[in-house]
């Protein structure tokens, strides 16, 4: 089972992160969480990588709908976007499928919720396609 949808876009690092910002603003999300992967992980274990964030993204509305039909979803949420670099110009984008909330609760009256965050963080990684 997939539990990712991905793009990868010819922008550079930095200029994706600001992208999608504005996409995943542009769809009603907003950014609760940062979690720099390549910091923590020099600064903890004084090893290199990539560079890589972690955006905890929410759409408060989609979020309150969910909690409706399941009062643990709180667990899945927010929506996890990573970006990380695949070299100079090139950037993996890729987001945790909100379809998961649907399979790992086995709750149906979640679906709608999980459709339409999934519409909307595919139209935000579409963005990043177009830009």
């Amino acid at each position: 089972m997939s539990y990712g949808i991905s793009t990868t876009v010819k922008m550079a690092f930095d200029e994706t992160v600001t992208a999608l910002r504005q996409a995943l603003s542009e769809q009603g999300f907003g950014i609760l969480t940062e979690i720099d992967m390549a910091a923590t992980l020099k600064n903890k274990l004084d090893v290199d990588i990539p560079p890589q964030v972690i955006l905890g993204a929410c759409n408060p509305p989609l979020a309150h709908r969910a909690l409706q039909e399941e009062e643990s979803i709180g667990l899945l949420l927010p929506c996890n976007v990573v970006v990380r670099s695949a070299g100079e110009t090139s950037t993996v984008v890729e987001a945790l499928d909100p379809q998961i909330m649907v399979g790992v609760t086995d709750n149906d009256g979640l679906r709608p919720v999980a459709d339409d965050a999934t519409g909307r963080l595919r139209a935000a990684l579409a963005a990043l396609d177009a830009a």
